[in-house]
């Protein structure tokens, strides 16, 4: 009797089970989906992995650092409006602006000077320093302070000059450097942390304490 029965739940069961399967396994209308999202998501659920839980990482572009030098190389400024430090560009416009005000100031005190010195050695008195205060009596700027500016102001030309070069090349450091930077990975996975360490001694049966260094990828 207790046989009979078990055999009559069992085959209710088997019955059941065959019959949602069949439910189950009725064709359901879906929309068609590639067979690259597919797989992929077949994968990712096979491993755990749900499409929220994936970021892609940003590519590295090695030829970034190359091309924001070369752009400050032809227009000072344009390698960083490159690597999008709009607020870098005004200062190294500025900076070699200035620069260039510097040394063509200087260049044009020097060159006047100059000439007002070589036209006194060859003995005339029309030059702009002769008579500055217009009473007809010089000459007001002596021959040797003509000669004193002269030379302070090549001095200083030439060191106007060296000073615009160096803005120029380190616009161009710059770029370059900060593009390697904007491209270093610096994602929380990459990391090194400290964490208590503790363990039983196997022999000794007794706590082993101290520091473990975790390094994250």
């Amino acid at each position: 009797m207790n046989k009979s029965l078990l055999l009559f739940f069992f085959v209710l069961l088997l019955s059941g089970s065959g019959f949602s399967q069949e439910k189950e396994e009725s064709p359901k209308k879906e929309q068609p989906q590639p067979k690259e999202v597919d797989s992929l998501s077949q994968n990712m659920e096979g491993e755990g992995i749900t499409f929220e839980e994936v970021s892609k990482k940003k590519e590295i572009n090695p030829l970034a650092p190359s091309k924001a030098a070369f752009y400050s190389a032809i227009l000072p400024g344009l390698g960083q409006i490159y690597n999008k430090r709009y607020w870098k560009a005004p200062i190294v416009w500025g900076a070699i602006g200035t620069g260039i005000y510097v040394y063509s100031y200087n260049n044009t005190q020097y060159r006047s000077a100059r000439n007002a010195y070589k036209r006194r050695l060859a003995g005339f008195t029309d030059d702009q320093y002769y008579d500055l205060n217009g009473d007809g009596s010089g000459p007001d700027v002596s021959d040797e302070a003509l000669e004193e500016a002269q030379e302070n102001s090549q001095s200083d030309r030439d060191l106007s000059l060296v000073i615009t070069i160096a803005l120029y090349a380190l616009n161009i450091i710059d770029a370059n450097v900060d593009s390697h930077l904007k491209q270093y990975n610096v994602d929380d996975n990459l990391a090194i942390d400290f964490n208590p360490y503790l363990d039983i001694n196997p022999l000794t049966n007794k706590p082993n304490y101290g520091m473990a260094m975790v390094i994250k990828f």
